[in-house]
């Protein structure tokens, strides 16, 4: 037994003093972000480091392909030459994270990216994360307040609810955003910029964010002109930084622009790798990234995380992929439109297309007659406005219609909240049950 703990020491001894063997190989092709390397034999999700002659760039291994290593850029790579080296490191992709990051906009690799110096995080962490399992979320009891009077009083969000904001372009979706990290009663706020202009990203911080909200958000900012891989990057930090606050106890608000972009990285990607091409060029691996993502947000036994999601639906159609998938996946979407965003009515949410689908067990009975009040008014309105325009409706042809008419105008006023107009979810209950009437 002595002599065989002795040949066991002597083996480990030798081994520790063995040097590692560096896997590598080298660049054969490259299109646009997409290069094609022979080797290194990694598996997926690999960092690999190539070589450039200015110190070399990072990208990832994404797949095979005719007995080539399929590798996408995290960065704006510098001159590729054929021939260069590809390395393989043993460091998996990781990320500053903890309180001191308050107040600072990074980028999708948790670099600073605004002129405040240097990162001095409390911690770090590994950009990847995985859904919970499904029977350890609690379930969503406790309404949260938003600070949006519409949402609060309507379409009630819950501690841990996940909803969609959909919008063609230029309707409010980034100042509906702002007023949510700004108002919201969130602990903390994670805010994901992907895809966005470049001159988007510091109007967000400074107009729509202000330093009131920016005091407690930490911003991810990857704009349109990085690598696909990058966004995602960016997308799968923010998650990861709710989770990180989430799991410490915190009640999260995420606040993320827009999965559209994040959709159409993996498409970029998905179609360069070889994938086939379905609806509108979207990649079969679009339907299953997206719900592992979404599914990362939610209740949990230590925190919440409460997310917000724009989607950018195309030409206003709000049934294109990305859209049905997302509206599926969450619970619950507002929907803003462009002919109130036109009428100068803002936020321009469409109260009769939107809809929370966990706010039946937020609220009191007093609270969800009011809003199905309110909602039957809109309705009524909207039913026989032509008429009420051209002035053809007759005043008690139905008495629906008569109180939706005498409403209309305190109804709309409302609705509508300034950038800079805070609100609470008691007094936005209040001011409804006293617009419809309610004892």
């Amino acid at each position: 037994m002595i002599h065989a703990e002795t040949r066991l020491h002597g083996t480990v001894t030798r081994l520790a003093d063995c040097q590692t063997v560096e896997l590598s190989g080298r660049v054969r092709r490259q299109v646009g972000s997409l290069i094609e390397a022979d080797g290194p034999p990694v598996a997926p999700g690999t960092l690999c480091r190539i070589e450039d002659g200015q110190g070399g760039f990072w990208a990832e291994v994404q797949g095979f392909r005719d007995g080539a290593t399929l590798l996408f850029t995290l960065s704006q790579q510098g001159r590729v030459r054929p021939g260069a080296r590809v390395t393989a490191t043993e460091r998996a992709l990781r990320a500053p994270a903890g309180t001191r990051l308050l107040g600072r906009v990074i980028d999708g690799l948790g670099n600073p990216l605004d002129d405040l110096g240097p990162l001095h995080a409390d911690d770090e962490v590994s950009v990847e994360g995985t859904p919970p399992p499904p029977m350890s979320r609690p379930r969503i009891t406790e309404p949260l307040s938003t600070g949006v009077r519409a949402i609060d009083s309507l379409l009630t969000c819950g501690k841990g609810q996940r909803l969609g904001l959909f919008a063609g372009s230029g309707v409010g979706k980034s100042v509906l955003l702002g007023m949510l990290a700004r108002h919201g009663k969130a602990d903390v706020n994670v805010v994901a910029l992907v895809g966005e202009r470049g001159r988007e990203v510091k109007e967000f911080v400074e107009r729509d964010l202000g330093p009131e909200g920016l005091s407690r958000s930490i911003v991810v900012a990857v704009t349109s002109d990085q690598p696909p891989l990058l966004r995602l990057k960016g997308a799968e930090l923010a998650t990861r930084l709710a989770e990180y606050f989430r799991d410490r106890g915190a009640d999260v608000m995420l606040l993320f622009d827009s999965v559209t972009r994040v959709a159409m990285a993996l498409r970029e990607i998905g179609l360069a790798t070889g994938e086939p091409p379905t609806t509108r060029g979207y990649t079969p691996g679009l339907y299953s990234y997206l719900p592992r993502l979404l599914e990362r947000a939610g209740t949990h036994p230590n925190g919440t995380i409460t997310a917000f999601y724009t989607v950018l639906v195309e030409g206003d159609d709000m049934n294109d992929p990305v859209a049905d998938t997302v509206r599926a996946t969450l619970d619950g979407h507002v929907v803003l439109t462009r002919e109130l965003a036109s009428r100068n009515h803002f936020p321009a949410i469409d109260i009769l297309e939107s809809i929370s689908r966990v706010m039946p067990d937020l609220v009191s009975d007093d609270h969800r007659r009011s809003a199905t009040r309110l909602r039957e008014l809109l309705a009524a309105h909207r039913e026989h406005e032509d008429l009420i325009n051209i002035g053809a409706y007759v005043k008690g042809s139905s008495r629906l219609v008569d109180d939706a008419v005498s409403l209309r105008p305190e109804a709309e006023r409302f609705l509508r909240q300034d950038l800079a107009e805070g609100s609470v979810l008691h007094d936005a209950v209040a001011s409804l049950k006293k617009l419809v009437g309610a004892p």
